[in-house]
């Protein structure tokens, strides 16, 4: 049977809890090894169930990976395998859709079945498609797989209809092998875009302007080996920072980078959280009730998309009434209904929810339908009278190293039952 989470809210969560390494930069870094005969070596990969899945794809195309006594992980496609990711890997997690750059730019030919992941939107990959197209890939749809053909990519000018993350990282790691120079307008700004241009200079890739909205790529022949250290998770660093603000609490989560939070730091300052940076870590003590405030998602600088469910939570038990807008994917308030059986008053009305605050939240069974609206509902169990319950938390485990486990180590009465 699958496990579920129980949680006997009202306490007061305390202490310091260490951040893990981001899933969003893990992936596309994991997929970037298959651009190089050479062996890439990842000093901290988080044990999530996505990276399992990935490393999982990228075996069976051919890579060798081992675990060093270090905690380290090589990852080395000496030769590729094959060419294909099939449907029961892909269908599982959309990141997988990752790989299709890196394969056609290597060995020309790649076959990847459309992807799936969290039921949250539709999240298209024409911008990828598109980008592979304008770099000199055959593209055809056929059969619920895409199949990319190219005898080598050529460089080209592409721009974006849309910001998109997976697909500027996607139409990236392609142009390091293109022939000629490939300029990205309108890419995505995200930090875990910047990371991967990190890995892959560190390879030997020729890259520019990572971070901005025009990224300028030189390609080379080939890619050499390397050492990578991923990026701290910056959602799950809200997330923790968030679980210490609606228990009324004190927090400080450690190895951080705080200016990749600054748009959700700003909204947890708005709603009466007491900050405090340091160069690595950020405090956070919560008021007795939250204040009311706004929030719109955007794409990097602004407000993420990924946090919204959260503090949807935290402002459900806010003293006024907030406004949530969600700019990036038309399906991420399916958390609402589990989060109003445990009391909360969230009106909502297309892309817009109105969150009536609340003294408190009471225990419930609840059901996860994503990765976030599982972290929002074990938010609002941290906060509630009583007892919850929440199944599927094979969702929490594809994007949270341990959660619970951080929770109970600040106090949390939070366990698993089968």
């Amino acid at each position: 049977m699958a496990e579920r989470l129980v949680i006997e809210g009202g306490a007061r969560l305390q202490g310091r809890v260490a951040v893990s390494a981001a899933k969003n930069a893990a992936l596309p870094a994991l997929a970037a090894a298959l651009l190089t005969t050479e062996p890439v070596v990842f000093e901290n990969l988080p044990a999530l169930a996505d990276v399992t899945t990935i490393s999982r794809l990228l075996e069976r195309l051919g890579a060798e990976i081992s675990k060093g006594a270090a905690g380290e992980t090589e990852v080395r496609v000496a030769e590729l395998k094959s060419d294909e990711a099939p449907y029961g890997l892909v269908s599982t997690m959309r990141a997988s859709v990752l790989v299709l750059g890196p394969l056609v730019a290597r060995s020309g030919r790649a076959r990847v079945a459309l992807p799936g992941g969290c039921a949250i939107g539709l999240r298209p990959i024409d911008q990828h498609l598109k980008g592979l197209a304008r770099l000199g890939a055959e593209i055809r749809i056929e059969n619920g797989y895409v199949e990319a053909r190219a005898s080598r990519l050529k460089g080209a000018r592409i721009t974006t209809d849309l910001v998109t993350v997976t697909g500027t990282e996607n139409l990236l790691m392609a142009a390091t092998l293109a022939e000629g120079t490939t300029v990205i307008e309108n890419a995505a700004r995200e930090p875990e875009v910047v990371d991967l241009a990190v890995l892959l200079q560190s390879l030997g890739a020729r890259v520019e302007g990572a971070g901005t909205e025009r990224i300028e790529i030189d390609g080379v022949p080939e890619l050499g080996g390397g050492r990578h250290r991923v990026i701290p998770d910056r959602i799950e660093t809200g997330t923790l920072l968030t679980a210490g603000a609606i228990t009324g609490g004190d927090v400080t989560v450690t190895g951080v980078v705080p200016r990749h939070l600054s748009a959700v730091l700003g909204k947890l300052e708005e709603a009466g959280v007491a900050l405090e940076m340091g160069e690595a870590t950020i405090r956070a003590r919560g008021p007795e009730r939250p204040r009311a405030t706004d929030v719109i998602t955007q794409p990097f600088p602004g407000f993420p998309t990924d946090m919204q469910a959260q503090v949807m939570s935290l402002l459900g038990r806010a003293d006024g009434t907030s406004r949530i807008t969600e700019t990036i994917f038309e399906n991420r308030f399916m958390h609402v209904a589990e989060l109003c059986r445990m009391g909360a008053r969230i009106e909502t009305d297309g892309a817009s929810a109105v969150v009536r605050g609340v003294s408190h939240y009471q225990g419930a069974p609840v059901m996860a339908s994503d990765l976030r609206a599982s972290a929002a509902l074990v938010l609002a169990g941290l906060a509630a009278r009583g007892r919850t319950e929440v199944s599927r938390v094979y969702h929490l485990d594809r994007g949270y190293e341990r959660l619970d486990a951080k929770l109970a180590q600040l106090g949390a009465r939070i366990w698993r039952e089968p």
